[in-house]
């Protein structure tokens, strides 16, 4: 059933609009709203108000709207950021070119777009023609804004407003009446007002991770690496090249310039994070902002050293695995194996796991050597794990039997991802202090984050838009041992299993034409179901551990990641 269709009629909008600014005067505001929670109180609006069913998206957006108005009050029209759909212009007549960022509005008055641009810039407020853009998130994490107000259809809103919602960032929007990309239309009176939102300083603010996230972010940023983690024989940018090796590099100079371009090359930045998250809350640092504090959180020298440590750790693993799949992107660009070669990138794979102990050793003299040793242990009881799950897999992709039950697939999971999430956890929490007591906790609860993540992964190897990888389904022709593969096998009649085998051991046709007959068996086995539900599960019961915990701050955090990481 659809679920994001745009009321026809507008008293139907502004009954539903009404209720929801009702509703959201009542829910506690010193959290953000999961997605759960909107939902929730989307469909009991509907109910009471006997309208159908499939207008959830756009009451969901309604209640995010009503629910951080107060918020968005609290921070300052500069320090707001308003996404306005290119789709409002004329596409027959409209002038303007397009740009990274998105619609650059020539102000010809042909449409919409342009008044509005203007009221929205006359009161100080940034302004990107996109829908969806990358750049949003970017702007966000690099500190330039602090709200997010849009107007876009209702699929453009979920897949951008979900990821700044979890994160706490105040947002607001006005979806438009249908989501045809072109010459579409919207209540621009309703724009007009939100633009018009009032700047009231003050007030109850929403506790938020973002200035953490911008210091993960930022300790990747060129100046700020270079400090950090020096270089001793290359020059930034000796990795710009084209060819086998970095252009004018010294020969020994090369594995550190391809390593450090490597690392500025982009992620998600969550283990870093997780890590400073982790010290700030145990540290009792009342490191959870509130909106409207604006700028990136502060830590000692050897907090983020050993938070950066972390990500090189998972760069290295990143590399190795890109090897091993013989994947040919890596965050939009080949991969490293296929620009330098695999020996080459074997190498600069075992070059970032030296750095990455050398940063922790290195802070033994800021730090009491307990603290050290514990990390190092920890550390390396992480690398171990992930290879023998990595082992496991290379074991099974060369095997000539291709069975795997569920179980199978996710104690490789367990191996493979939950030891990183753990070692993030664990040195964020050590870095504050003694936390025996707290390991199992983390322990259990980075297994289940780790497995429903790698489920979370096989689900996106199946979806159009990938942030890592140009292609889709690449799992399938890896010959990875996934739950998904699992769950058919499971699943699927004798003689349907038996095509599925041959497909991927036996390929005849097109890539396109063997991936949609895959797709279609694992349709016909529900698998993508199955998926979905057990990463609920394994969300649910991380929660459960988050429960247990003692410390406030801490399980708030555990709850932030669960939410934040396992978001479908």
């Amino acid at each position: 059933m659809l679920l994001k269709v745009v009321p026809p009629s507008r008293s139907d909008r502004e009954q539903i609009r009404g209720e929801a600014l009702a509703r959201a005067a009542r829910l506690d505001r010193s959290r953000p709203l999961s997605r759960q929670d909107i939902e929730v109180c989307a469909r009991t609006i509907l109910a009471n108000l006997g309208l159908a069913e499939g207008y959830c998206g756009w009451t969901m957006v309604a209640v995010a709207t009503a629910f951080w108005r107060a918020q968005v009050e609290a921070i300052p029209p500069s320090r707001r950021l308003l996404l306005l759909p290119h789709c409002l212009r004329n596409s027959q007549t409209c002038p303007a070119e397009y740009n990274e960022l998105g619609l650059l509005c020539q102000d010809c008055g042909a449409c919409e777009l342009s008044d509005l641009r203007t009221a929205a810039q006359r009161q100080g407020y940034q302004v990107l023609i996109a829908e969806g853009s990358p750049a949003v998130i970017e702007i966000i994490l690099r500190g330039a804004a602090d709200a997010i107000l849009g107007a876009a259809c209702l699929n453009s809103l979920e897949k951008v407003f979900d990821k700044i919602l979890v994160a706490g960032i105040p947002c607001m929007a006005v979806p438009l009446l249908a989501g045809t990309c072109r010459d579409t239309s919207i209540d621009a009176d309703w724009v007009r007002e939100m633009i018009g939102t009032p700047y009231r300083p003050g007030g109850v603010l929403v506790r938020t991770y973002v200035h953490l996230l911008r210091a993960a972010v930022r300790l990747f940023d060129a100046e700020e690496l270079e400090r950090l983690l020096p270089r001793e024989r290359s020059r930034p940018g000796a990795a710009e090249g084209n060819g086998r090796g970095p252009a004018g590099a010294d020969p020994v100079a090369a594995t550190e310039a391809i390593a450090h371009d490597f690392l500025r090359r982009g992620g998600k930045h969550f283990r870093p994070f997780i890590t400073l998250a982790a010290y700030d809350a145990m540290a009792d640092r009342h490191g959870n902002g509130r909106n409207g504090d604006s700028g990136t959180a502060e830590f000692p020298e050897a907090v983020k050293r050993i938070a950066l440590a972390i990500e090189v750790f998972h760069k290295a693993s990143l590399v190795h695995d890109d090897i091993e799949d013989d994947d040919p992107f890596r965050y939009g660009l080949p991969a490293i194996h296929r620009t330098h070669g695999v020996p080459t990138a074997i190498n600069v794979g075992d070059y970032l796991i030296g750095l990455g102990y050398r940063l922790v050793a290195a802070e033994r003299k800021g730090l009491s050597g307990d603290v050290v040793a514990d990390i190092m242990a920890c550390l390396a009881e992480a690398h171990t794990k992930l290879c023998e799950g990595q082992g496991a897999e290379l074991a099974w992709r060369e095997a000539a039997d291709k069975r795997l039950a569920p179980l199978e697939a996710l104690k490789i999971y367990a191996l493979k991802t939950a030891p990183a999430f753990e070692a993030a956890l664990y040195a964020g929490m050590r870095l504050a202090g003694p936390a025996a007591a707290l390991a199992d906790p983390a322990a259990r609860f980075a297994r289940h984050l780790g497995i429903a993540y790698q489920v979370l992964n096989d689900l996106e190897d199946w979806r159009d838009q990938q942030p890592n990888k140009r292609t889709t389904g690449t799992d399938v022709f890896a010959g990875r041992p996934t739950a998904l593969w699992a769950f058919a096998l499971e699943s699927l009649p004798p003689a349907d299993r038996d095509r599925l085998q041959r497909l991927v051991s036996e390929p005849a046709g097109s890539p396109a034409t063997i991936l949609e007959e895959v797709r279609g068996l694992y349709d016909r086995a529900g698998v993508f179901d199955k998926a979905s539900r057990l990463i609920a599960k394994h969300r649910q019961r991380a929660h459960d551990v988050a429960e247990t915990l003692p410390h406030d701050a801490l399980a708030h955090l555990f709850h932030y990641l669960a939410d934040t990481i396992l978001q479908q």
